[in-house]
């Protein structure tokens, strides 16, 4: 299986593609000899993480995560994450591709959580739960390796287990038509064309206040700051797992002039782009992106869990 992604400057994929029911699973400890484990990674795929030993921490897009038995964590397709490498710490990680579970979820979207949270401590049933449907799979991936009927099941089972996530306290899956919702979702598919509020309002057929509004309620920032931390993120992803140049990078997330895209960057991520490259791979971890305290990944208000630290 595809695993993790590729590490900041590998030119070649770290495993295998994922097998042909687009789902698979392993444990951290069978992927510590690794080359670069701890490196960061972005992955085409979903890698969801269940913590069964040991304690240490893992970071998804910059946010670091204390890890212990229970916890469990989702990096999405596109965003970076780095293995602690902590001693003992062992986890299963399942990975499927995007379209696994599509042939089987009425809304995958809702299943996929992209503006979801990226982490939680499980505790009592909740934990029972989701081990239980985890360790199903892990057995079934081992003994189920080909036909239809195998990869029917491998997806279904997938399938209730992001169901039972979906109804973890606190993860009511958002809804579609949420004015915030939208707006991320056009965000998401044109943020490297246009950062104008303008232009998504009308897409929406909202008014500019009326976006405005609905960013300020669901994570305390305006349109325009969400938009701008989309870019930043983008951007910190492309440092920390390229060797993009940096004015190619700027260009690409359409800034014409180096300068400019310098001057915006440290403007929001309270660094240069060089600095936060270099700190990225060789040094202390800066700051991810300025976001409202307690909120996750995508700045929207992360909710608390039974059993949260």
């Amino acid at each position: 299986m595809a695993l993790i992604g590729q590490p900041a400057g590998d030119g070649a994929a770290s495993a295998p593609a994922p097998g042909w029911a687009g789902v698979g699973t392993v444990t951290l400890r069978e992927l510590s000899d690794l080359p670069d484990l701890t490196a960061a990674r972005r992955s085409d795929h979903h890698v969801l993480v269940l913590v069964t030993v040991g304690h240490g921490q893992h970071e998804i897009d910059f946010r670091a995560y204390p890890c212990r038995p229970g916890t469990l964590l989702w990096a999405r397709p596109g965003q970076v994450s780095r293995f602690g490498g902590n001693a003992g710490l062992d986890a299963i990680v399942v990975c499927w591709e995007p379209t696994a579970v599509a042939e089987v979820a009425d809304d995958p979207a809702l299943l996929d959580g992209g503006i979801g949270p990226a982490y939680w401590q499980l505790a009592g049933e909740d934990e029972d739960a989701v081990i239980n449907e985890v360790s199903q799979l892990v057995v079934d991936c081992q003994r189920h390796r080909s036909g239809t009927l195998a990869a029917g099941l491998l997806r279904h089972q997938l399938a209730v287990l992001l169901l039972r996530i979906a109804l973890l306290p606190g993860r009511a899956p958002a809804e579609r038509g949420d004015a915030y919702i939208r707006f991320r979702l056009e965000v998401e598919k044109d943020f490297t064309r246009t950062r104008r509020v303008e232009e998504y309002a009308e897409r929406m057929g909202y008014s500019v206040r009326t976006v405005t509004r609905a960013c300020l309620a669901a994570t305390g920032r305006s349109a325009k700051q969400v938009i701008d931390d989309r870019v930043t993120l983008e951007a910190m992803r492309l440092l920390a797992v390229t060797d993009e140049p940096i004015a190619d990078i700027g260009r690409r997330l359409g800034f014409p002039e180096p300068t400019n895209f310098g001057r915006f960057f440290h403007r929001e991520a309270g660094t240069s782009p060089g600095a936060f490259r270099t700190a990225q791979r060789f040094g202390p971890r800066l700051p991810a992106q300025r976001r409202p305290i307690g909120s996750d990944p995508h700045g929207r208000p992360a909710p608390r869990v039974a059993g949260e630290a």
